[in-house]
């Protein structure tokens, strides 16, 4: 097997995605992309089913990338809180309910027979952006189909042993009995709200309530039937200035920037790192709105000029749990020692 070579894999809510990471170059090659063996794929089906088709999907994927990799050690990010064991807590966006625990790691490893690693996707796309954000403690925010985060402060991503903390996608930011309900079950979470899901979702609830001013909009040229609008429209419509769709959004990053104010003036943390497909579709005006919402509500202490140097894009790719993955690795100097990080 090579040092130099590890074998990384990101498993979200719709794509699993796995590739080699050359520890030398810091490049990723043979990236592959398939459907996760989730609820996506299989609406209804119970808990422990799915459980098993994810396991069953990481052992024949991973073991294939691991003999052609001819790779030391397995990095896989995963949407859901891990512990520092490498157990899954939980993970709505792939099998919905909460279920049991998995031993995730302790699987991978009786099955493909080498060191594995298993981490929050966050947490892994955290080490991708420690290099360029220097010495400062920041916020990686994701908004795609959910909404995560993680806080790297001091050399390390804040998380106790049992996975908890940077879940800001399941702070209640709507306490009302009637709000939305997140993928994991509550109602009122801010990823039920401010996620891609959750936007789509607001713009057609406000289509229903609107009917002539979506009528008057970009979305009903693409969606005339607001049931089948998805955020492609959505996103297209907010690019070119539509004030129905630029609306909505606004509405979602009210409490986005609710939740932000709330990282800041708890421990101060003054940079905020944006990805996610949904955030990144939209690009430089969803930093603009969001950072509007900032200077609305107010930083305490901070100035509108330092509210403005908050919130920055991401890297445009969908690269961000594979780089960090193997970053993580080799930042831990063996394979075997980085079976012990979180």
């Amino acid at each position: 097997m090579s040092e130099s070579a590890f074998t990384v894999a990101d498993l979200g809510g719709t794509t699993l995605r796995i590739a080699r990471y050359d520890t030398a170059t810091d490049a990723l090659t043979d990236i592959r992309r398939t459907p996760t063996e989730g609820m996506d794929r299989h609406p209804g089906a119970p808990v422990p089913e799915l459980q098993d088709r994810i396991v069953a999907q990481l052992s024949e994927l991973a073991g294939r990338a691991v003999r052609r990799h001819r790779s030391s050690a397995l990095a896989l990010a995963f949407a859901g809180p891990v512990t520092a064991d490498g157990r899954v807590m939980t993970a709505p966006t792939v099998w919905g309910g909460c279920g049991e625990p998995l031993p995730l790691r302790l699987l991978l490893e009786e099955r493909l027979g080498l060191p594995v690693v298993v981490v929050n996707d966050l947490t892994a796309a955290v080490w991708r952006y420690v290099a360029t954000e220097g010495r400062q403690p920041f916020c990686l925010i994701t908004v795609s189909s959910g909404i995560g985060s993680k806080v790297y402060r001091a050399g390390e991503v804040l998380l106790d042993p049992e996975g908890h903390g940077g879940e800001l996608g399941h702070w209640t930011s709507d306490p009302s009995p009637r709000a939305p309900r997140c993928d994991c079950g509550g109602r009122g979470h801010l990823g039920a709200i401010a996620s891609g899901r959750g936007m789509q979702a607001a713009a057609r609830r406000a289509a229903l309530a609107d009917p002539a001013g979506y009528a008057g909009s970009r979305l009903a040229q693409d969606a005339p039937d607001p049931a089948r609008l998805d955020n492609r429209a959505l996103v297209a419509a907010v690019r070119a200035g539509d004030a129905f769709a630029t609306a909505v959004l606004r509405g979602g990053l009210a409490h986005l920037a609710s939740a932000i104010t709330s990282v800041f003036a708890s421990i101060g943390v003054r940079r905020y790192v944006l990805m996610g497909g949904f955030a990144l579709a939209v690009g430089p005006r969803f930093v603009e709105l969001l950072t509007e919402e900032l200077r609305r509500l107010g930083c305490f202490g901070l100035s509108a000029e330092e509210i403005g140097r908050m919130v920055v894009l991401g890297e445009p790719d969908d690269d961000h749990g594979l780089i960090g993955a193997g970053r993580l690795l080799t930042a831990r100097g063996t394979a075997r020692q980085a079976v012990a990080a979180r």
